[in-house]
Protein backbone atom coordinates (compact mmCIF):
# COMPACT_ATOMS: atom_id res chain seq x y z
CA UNK A 1 0.00 0.00 0.00
CA UNK A 2 1.78 3.12 -1.35
CA UNK A 3 0.51 5.56 1.62
CA UNK A 4 2.76 9.04 1.56
CA UNK A 5 5.28 8.80 4.01
CA UNK A 6 4.38 12.28 5.24
CA UNK A 7 0.68 11.19 5.37
CA UNK A 8 1.71 8.12 7.66
CA UNK A 9 3.46 9.81 9.68
CA UNK A 10 0.73 11.77 11.16
CA UNK A 11 -2.06 9.25 11.32
CA UNK A 12 -2.05 8.81 14.90
CA UNK A 13 -3.08 12.45 14.83
CA UNK A 14 -5.61 11.79 12.11
CA UNK A 15 -6.95 9.02 14.37
CA UNK A 16 -7.25 11.30 17.33
CA UNK A 17 -9.15 14.03 14.76
CA UNK A 18 -11.90 11.27 13.97
CA UNK A 19 -12.30 9.76 17.13
CA UNK A 20 -12.94 13.56 18.21
CA UNK A 21 -15.31 13.85 15.69
CA UNK A 22 -17.19 10.35 16.59
CA UNK A 23 -17.96 11.35 20.17
CA UNK A 24 -19.76 14.92 18.74
CA UNK A 25 -22.06 14.04 15.96
CA UNK A 26 -24.23 16.01 14.58
CA UNK A 27 -27.27 16.34 12.53
CA UNK A 28 -28.43 17.54 8.77
CA UNK A 29 -27.08 21.28 8.34
CA UNK A 30 -26.97 21.65 12.16
CA UNK A 31 -22.74 20.73 11.75
CA UNK A 32 -21.81 23.42 13.94
CA UNK A 33 -19.42 22.16 16.42
CA UNK A 34 -17.60 19.91 13.41
CA UNK A 35 -17.43 22.74 11.56
CA UNK A 36 -15.85 24.86 14.03
CA UNK A 37 -13.49 21.94 14.58
CA UNK A 38 -12.15 21.66 10.97
CA UNK A 39 -12.00 25.44 10.51
CA UNK A 40 -9.45 25.30 13.55
CA UNK A 41 -7.56 22.85 12.26
CA UNK A 42 -7.76 23.92 8.69
CA UNK A 43 -5.99 27.86 10.00
CA UNK A 44 -3.71 25.30 12.06
CA UNK A 45 -2.51 24.03 8.53
CA UNK A 46 -2.23 27.28 6.76
CA UNK A 47 -4.67 27.61 4.05
CA UNK A 48 -5.07 30.24 2.01
CA UNK A 49 -8.33 30.72 2.43
CA UNK A 50 -11.52 29.41 4.37
CA UNK A 51 -15.35 30.47 3.54
CA UNK A 52 -17.84 29.17 6.08
CA UNK A 53 -21.26 29.71 6.57
CA UNK A 54 -22.48 27.97 3.26
CA UNK A 55 -25.74 26.01 3.28
CA UNK A 56 -25.40 26.93 6.63
CA UNK A 57 -22.68 25.13 8.25
CA UNK A 58 -20.45 24.44 5.37
CA UNK A 59 -17.06 25.22 4.32
CA UNK A 60 -14.74 25.43 1.62
CA UNK A 61 -11.15 25.91 2.07
CA UNK A 62 -8.70 26.77 -0.69
CA UNK A 63 -5.23 26.09 -1.11
CA UNK A 64 -2.99 27.76 -3.80
CA UNK A 65 -0.18 25.59 -5.27
CA UNK A 66 3.14 27.03 -7.28
CA UNK A 67 0.30 29.61 -9.79
CA UNK A 68 -1.68 27.96 -12.27
CA UNK A 69 -5.25 28.98 -13.02
CA UNK A 70 -7.04 25.77 -12.34
CA UNK A 71 -9.04 24.35 -9.13
CA UNK A 72 -10.58 20.86 -8.64
CA UNK A 73 -12.74 20.35 -5.36
CA UNK A 74 -12.70 17.77 -3.22
CA UNK A 75 -15.29 16.95 -0.95
CA UNK A 76 -16.40 15.42 2.23
CA UNK A 77 -19.39 15.00 4.18
CA UNK A 78 -19.70 16.02 8.20
CA UNK A 79 -22.75 14.63 8.99
CA UNK A 80 -24.24 12.08 11.46
CA UNK A 81 -27.57 9.80 12.03
CA UNK A 82 -30.58 9.64 14.19
CA UNK A 83 -29.23 6.32 15.60
CA UNK A 84 -28.17 5.21 19.09
CA UNK A 85 -24.53 3.77 19.10
CA UNK A 86 -24.13 0.23 20.36
CA UNK A 87 -20.29 0.24 19.80
CA UNK A 88 -18.74 0.35 23.27
CA UNK A 89 -16.00 2.45 21.59
CA UNK A 90 -14.17 4.70 24.83
CA UNK A 91 -15.04 7.78 22.10
CA UNK A 92 -18.55 6.34 21.41
CA UNK A 93 -21.18 9.28 20.57
CA UNK A 94 -21.64 11.26 23.86
CA UNK A 95 -25.24 12.73 22.32
CA UNK A 96 -27.85 10.40 23.19
CA UNK A 97 -30.08 9.21 19.96
CA UNK A 98 -26.89 10.55 17.23
CA UNK A 99 -23.73 8.68 16.08
CA UNK A 100 -21.44 8.54 12.97
CA UNK A 101 -22.95 5.13 11.86
CA UNK A 102 -21.93 6.13 8.17
CA UNK A 103 -18.31 7.07 8.08
CA UNK A 104 -18.62 10.66 8.04
CA UNK A 105 -16.08 11.58 10.38
CA UNK A 106 -13.99 9.50 8.82
CA UNK A 107 -14.52 11.28 5.41
CA UNK A 108 -13.80 14.40 7.23
CA UNK A 109 -10.65 13.02 8.54
CA UNK A 110 -9.15 12.07 5.19
CA UNK A 111 -10.09 15.28 3.78
CA UNK A 112 -8.26 16.79 6.64
CA UNK A 113 -5.35 14.74 6.31
CA UNK A 114 -4.97 15.51 2.54
CA UNK A 115 -5.48 19.36 3.44
CA UNK A 116 -2.38 19.14 6.15
CA UNK A 117 -0.02 17.92 3.52
CA UNK A 118 -1.22 19.80 0.28
CA UNK A 119 -0.21 22.81 2.70
CA UNK A 120 3.24 21.92 3.74
CA UNK A 121 4.44 20.65 0.51
CA UNK A 122 2.22 22.86 -2.09
CA UNK A 123 3.62 20.65 -5.09
CA UNK A 124 0.78 21.56 -7.26
CA UNK A 125 0.20 23.97 -9.95
CA UNK A 126 -3.10 25.51 -9.46
CA UNK A 127 -5.56 25.26 -6.87
CA UNK A 128 -7.45 23.04 -4.33
CA UNK A 129 -11.04 23.33 -3.10
CA UNK A 130 -11.70 21.40 0.01
CA UNK A 131 -15.74 21.01 0.49
CA UNK A 132 -16.74 20.19 3.95
CA UNK A 133 -20.42 19.48 3.36
CA UNK A 134 -23.06 19.21 5.96
CA UNK A 135 -26.52 17.01 5.17
CA UNK A 136 -26.31 14.55 3.00
CA UNK A 137 -27.97 12.26 5.20
CA UNK A 138 -30.88 14.36 4.90
CA UNK A 139 -31.52 17.76 3.79
CA UNK A 140 -29.00 17.63 0.29
CA UNK A 141 -26.51 19.75 1.49
CA UNK A 142 -24.29 19.19 -1.42
CA UNK A 143 -27.27 20.23 -3.46
CA UNK A 144 -27.57 23.60 -1.53
CA UNK A 145 -23.93 24.27 -1.58
CA UNK A 146 -24.00 23.82 -5.11
CA UNK A 147 -27.41 26.20 -5.64
CA UNK A 148 -25.19 28.65 -3.55
CA UNK A 149 -22.78 28.88 -6.02
CA UNK A 150 -19.31 26.98 -5.09
CA UNK A 151 -18.53 25.87 -8.14
CA UNK A 152 -18.76 29.20 -9.91
CA UNK A 153 -17.83 30.93 -7.05
CA UNK A 154 -14.24 29.56 -6.61
CA UNK A 155 -13.77 28.41 -10.11
CA UNK A 156 -13.94 24.74 -9.59
CA UNK A 157 -13.28 22.64 -12.46
CA UNK A 158 -14.10 19.06 -11.78
CA UNK A 159 -15.10 17.34 -8.08
CA UNK A 160 -13.85 13.99 -6.35
CA UNK A 161 -15.28 12.46 -2.78
CA UNK A 162 -14.85 9.19 -1.20
CA UNK A 163 -16.97 6.78 0.64
CA UNK A 164 -16.02 3.96 3.17
CA UNK A 165 -17.44 0.93 2.36
CA UNK A 166 -17.39 -1.69 5.27
CA UNK A 167 -17.21 -5.60 3.74
CA UNK A 168 -14.76 -5.02 0.68
CA UNK A 169 -11.13 -5.29 1.72
CA UNK A 170 -9.42 -2.71 3.35
CA UNK A 171 -7.58 -0.19 1.13
CA UNK A 172 -9.29 -1.32 -1.83
CA UNK A 173 -10.95 0.92 -4.16
CA UNK A 174 -14.03 0.36 -6.50
CA UNK A 175 -16.08 2.73 -8.75
CA UNK A 176 -17.38 2.76 -12.80
CA UNK A 177 -17.95 4.78 -15.10
CA UNK A 178 -21.76 6.00 -15.48
CA UNK A 179 -24.38 5.26 -13.43
CA UNK A 180 -23.20 4.08 -9.84
CA UNK A 181 -25.92 4.95 -7.46
CA UNK A 182 -29.47 5.33 -8.04
CA UNK A 183 -31.98 8.35 -7.48
CA UNK A 184 -33.81 8.60 -4.01
CA UNK A 185 -37.49 9.36 -3.79
CA UNK A 186 -39.71 8.86 0.08
CA UNK A 187 -43.10 9.12 -0.24
CA UNK A 188 -45.84 9.68 2.97
CA UNK A 189 -49.27 8.22 2.63
CA UNK A 190 -51.66 9.69 5.28
CA UNK A 191 -54.63 7.76 5.76
CA UNK A 192 -58.05 9.29 7.79
CA UNK A 193 -61.16 6.89 8.60
CA UNK A 194 -62.86 6.68 11.81
CA UNK A 195 -61.90 5.03 14.96
CA UNK A 196 -63.55 3.10 17.30
CA UNK A 197 -64.12 -0.28 19.52
CA UNK A 198 -62.43 -3.49 18.09
CA UNK A 199 -65.41 -5.55 19.25
CA UNK A 200 -67.58 -3.23 16.79
CA UNK A 201 -65.78 -2.71 13.59
CA UNK A 202 -68.62 -2.02 12.01
CA UNK A 203 -69.34 0.95 13.44
CA UNK A 204 -65.99 1.99 12.46
CA UNK A 205 -63.40 3.19 8.79
CA UNK A 206 -60.40 1.08 9.74
CA UNK A 207 -57.09 2.94 8.53
CA UNK A 208 -55.35 0.08 9.83
CA UNK A 209 -57.04 -2.42 6.97
CA UNK A 210 -56.83 0.29 4.40
CA UNK A 211 -52.86 0.76 5.01
CA UNK A 212 -52.37 -3.15 4.69
CA UNK A 213 -54.23 -3.26 1.42
CA UNK A 214 -52.25 0.12 0.27
CA UNK A 215 -48.63 -1.45 1.46
CA UNK A 216 -49.30 -4.61 -0.37
CA UNK A 217 -50.54 -3.13 -3.96
CA UNK A 218 -47.40 -0.66 -3.63
CA UNK A 219 -45.19 -3.74 -3.89
CA UNK A 220 -46.82 -4.85 -6.40
CA UNK A 221 -45.25 -2.39 -8.42
CA UNK A 222 -42.09 -3.77 -8.91
CA UNK A 223 -43.38 -6.77 -9.40
CA UNK A 224 -46.07 -6.33 -12.30
CA UNK A 225 -45.80 -2.54 -13.35
CA UNK A 226 -42.13 -2.04 -14.33
CA UNK A 227 -39.54 -3.99 -16.74
CA UNK A 228 -37.48 -6.52 -15.02
CA UNK A 229 -34.18 -5.67 -16.14
CA UNK A 230 -34.84 -1.61 -15.48
CA UNK A 231 -33.28 -1.50 -11.91
CA UNK A 232 -35.65 -0.56 -9.19
CA UNK A 233 -36.42 -0.65 -5.54
CA UNK A 234 -39.42 0.43 -3.43
CA UNK A 235 -39.16 -0.04 0.38
CA UNK A 236 -41.98 1.12 2.44
CA UNK A 237 -39.97 1.24 6.07
CA UNK A 238 -42.61 3.00 8.33
CA UNK A 239 -46.29 2.05 9.56
CA UNK A 240 -47.74 4.26 12.17
CA UNK A 241 -51.13 3.87 13.95
CA UNK A 242 -52.88 2.28 17.05
CA UNK A 243 -52.74 2.84 20.37
CA UNK A 244 -54.15 -0.15 22.69
CA UNK A 245 -55.47 -3.42 21.44
CA UNK A 246 -58.93 -2.78 21.51
CA UNK A 247 -59.12 0.43 19.96
CA UNK A 248 -59.33 1.17 15.99
CA UNK A 249 -57.50 4.03 15.43
CA UNK A 250 -58.27 7.13 13.03
CA UNK A 251 -55.45 7.43 11.30
CA UNK A 252 -52.48 5.61 9.92
CA UNK A 253 -49.19 6.68 8.37
CA UNK A 254 -47.06 5.19 6.07
CA UNK A 255 -43.39 6.08 4.92
CA UNK A 256 -40.79 4.81 2.54
CA UNK A 257 -38.18 5.14 -0.47
CA UNK A 258 -37.90 4.50 -4.31
CA UNK A 259 -35.05 3.71 -5.80
CA UNK A 260 -34.33 3.99 -9.35
CA UNK A 261 -32.20 5.17 -12.44
CA UNK A 262 -34.33 5.83 -15.45
CA UNK A 263 -36.41 9.11 -15.11
CA UNK A 264 -39.42 6.72 -16.84
CA UNK A 265 -39.18 4.44 -14.21
CA UNK A 266 -39.58 7.20 -11.53
CA UNK A 267 -42.51 8.99 -13.41
CA UNK A 268 -44.12 5.17 -13.52
CA UNK A 269 -43.87 4.58 -10.06
CA UNK A 270 -45.41 7.88 -9.12
CA UNK A 271 -48.26 7.74 -11.32
CA UNK A 272 -49.03 4.10 -10.32
CA UNK A 273 -48.57 5.02 -6.40
CA UNK A 274 -51.15 7.87 -6.85
CA UNK A 275 -53.40 5.92 -8.83
CA UNK A 276 -53.32 3.07 -5.83
CA UNK A 277 -53.86 5.27 -3.28
CA UNK A 278 -56.58 7.71 -5.09
CA UNK A 279 -58.15 3.99 -5.75
CA UNK A 280 -58.09 2.78 -2.06
CA UNK A 281 -59.00 5.05 -0.23
CA UNK A 282 -62.92 5.20 -1.37
CA UNK A 283 -62.33 1.03 -1.47
CA UNK A 284 -62.03 1.06 2.30
CA UNK A 285 -64.06 3.87 2.69
CA UNK A 286 -61.52 6.22 4.25
CA UNK A 287 -59.21 9.37 3.14
CA UNK A 288 -56.11 8.54 1.53
CA UNK A 289 -53.40 11.20 0.60
CA UNK A 290 -50.05 10.75 -0.76
CA UNK A 291 -46.82 13.25 -0.82
CA UNK A 292 -44.29 11.58 -3.29
CA UNK A 293 -40.84 14.14 -2.66
CA UNK A 294 -38.50 13.73 -5.37
CA UNK A 295 -34.97 13.79 -3.81
CA UNK A 296 -31.27 12.88 -5.06
CA UNK A 297 -30.73 12.74 -8.69
CA UNK A 298 -28.51 9.38 -9.34
CA UNK A 299 -24.92 9.54 -9.04
CA UNK A 300 -22.78 9.63 -12.34
CA UNK A 301 -19.46 9.27 -12.65
CA UNK A 302 -17.65 11.00 -15.68
CA UNK A 303 -16.18 8.49 -17.39
CA UNK A 304 -12.84 10.14 -18.08
CA UNK A 305 -12.69 11.46 -14.98
CA UNK A 306 -13.68 8.12 -13.57
CA UNK A 307 -10.71 6.07 -15.51
CA UNK A 308 -8.27 9.12 -13.91
CA UNK A 309 -9.74 8.75 -10.44
CA UNK A 310 -9.38 4.84 -10.92
CA UNK A 311 -5.44 4.97 -12.01
CA UNK A 312 -4.62 7.28 -8.92
CA UNK A 313 -6.21 4.95 -7.11
CA UNK A 314 -4.07 1.66 -8.07
CA UNK A 315 -0.84 3.97 -7.52
CA UNK A 316 -1.86 4.34 -3.52
CA UNK A 317 -3.45 0.37 -3.63
CA UNK A 318 -2.15 -1.05 -6.25
CA UNK A 319 -3.34 -2.63 -9.60
CA UNK A 320 -5.05 -5.58 -7.85
CA UNK A 321 -6.82 -3.55 -5.02
CA UNK A 322 -8.50 -1.61 -7.54
CA UNK A 323 -12.14 -2.45 -9.16
CA UNK A 324 -13.07 0.47 -11.75
CA UNK A 325 -16.11 -1.28 -13.84
CA UNK A 326 -18.15 -2.08 -10.32
CA UNK A 327 -21.86 -2.78 -10.57
CA UNK A 328 -24.16 0.09 -9.68
CA UNK A 329 -25.96 -0.05 -6.09
CA UNK A 330 -29.00 1.47 -5.16
CA UNK A 331 -27.93 3.43 -2.48
CA UNK A 332 -27.75 7.16 -3.38
CA UNK A 333 -25.64 10.21 -2.97
CA UNK A 334 -26.33 14.41 -2.86
CA UNK A 335 -22.94 14.39 -4.54
CA UNK A 336 -24.71 13.22 -7.63
CA UNK A 337 -26.20 17.24 -7.63
CA UNK A 338 -21.57 18.42 -7.42
CA UNK A 339 -21.47 16.00 -10.61
CA UNK A 340 -24.09 17.07 -12.28
CA UNK A 341 -22.32 20.62 -12.04
CA UNK A 342 -19.23 19.65 -12.74
CA UNK A 343 -17.20 16.39 -14.37
CA UNK A 344 -16.45 14.55 -11.75
CA UNK A 345 -15.92 10.74 -9.85
CA UNK A 346 -16.92 9.31 -6.78
CA UNK A 347 -15.13 6.24 -5.52
CA UNK A 348 -15.52 4.04 -2.34
CA UNK A 349 -12.69 2.64 -0.26
CA UNK A 350 -12.45 -0.61 1.63
CA UNK A 351 -13.02 -0.13 5.34
CA UNK A 352 -12.20 -4.73 6.08
CA UNK A 353 -14.65 -6.09 8.22
CA UNK A 354 -17.40 -4.88 10.56
CA UNK A 355 -20.88 -3.73 10.68
CA UNK A 356 -22.15 -2.55 7.60
CA UNK A 357 -23.44 1.31 7.48
CA UNK A 358 -26.16 2.78 9.13
CA UNK A 359 -25.72 -0.26 11.93
CA UNK A 360 -25.43 1.08 15.59
CA UNK A 361 -22.46 -1.31 16.03
CA UNK A 362 -20.53 0.25 12.54
CA UNK A 363 -17.20 2.14 13.18
CA UNK A 364 -15.05 3.50 10.77
CA UNK A 365 -12.04 1.87 10.29
CA UNK A 366 -9.28 4.36 11.51
CA UNK A 367 -6.91 2.26 9.27
CA UNK A 368 -7.97 3.70 6.20
CA UNK A 369 -8.19 7.33 6.81
CA UNK A 370 -4.02 7.57 5.27
CA UNK A 371 -5.04 5.97 2.30
CA UNK A 372 -8.38 8.32 1.61
CA UNK A 373 -5.87 11.16 2.61
CA UNK A 374 -3.22 9.84 -0.10
CA UNK A 375 -5.68 8.92 -2.51
CA UNK A 376 -6.79 12.65 -2.53
CA UNK A 377 -3.42 14.07 -1.95
CA UNK A 378 -1.64 12.39 -5.19
CA UNK A 379 -4.80 13.30 -7.42
CA UNK A 380 -4.18 16.81 -6.84
CA UNK A 381 -0.36 16.45 -7.72
CA UNK A 382 -1.24 14.47 -10.63
CA UNK A 383 -4.05 16.89 -12.45
CA UNK A 384 -2.13 19.79 -11.57
CA UNK A 385 1.47 19.22 -12.26
CA UNK A 386 4.27 21.85 -11.47
CA UNK A 387 6.44 23.08 -14.24
CA UNK A 388 9.37 21.05 -13.08
CA UNK A 389 7.57 17.31 -13.49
Amino acid sequence: MAVINRIAGFADEMTAWRRHLHQHPELKFDCYETAAFVESKLKEFGVDEIHSGIAKTGIVALIRGQGGDRTIGLRADMDALPIEEETGADYASVTSGVMHACGHDGHTTMLLGAAKYLSETRNFEGTVALIFQPAEEDGGGGGVMVEEGIMDRFGIEEVYALHNAPGFAEGGFYTTPGPLMAAVDTFHINIKGIGGHGAMPHEARDPVIAAVGIVQAIQSISSRNHYALDDLVISVTQIHTGSAENIIPETAYINGTVRSFDKDVQAMVMRRMQEIVDGMGPAYGVEASLNYEVWYPPTINDPAKTAFAADIARQIAGDNNVIDDASREMGAEDFSYMLQARPGAYLFLGGGDGAALHQPKFDFNDAIAPIGASFFARLIETALPTNNE
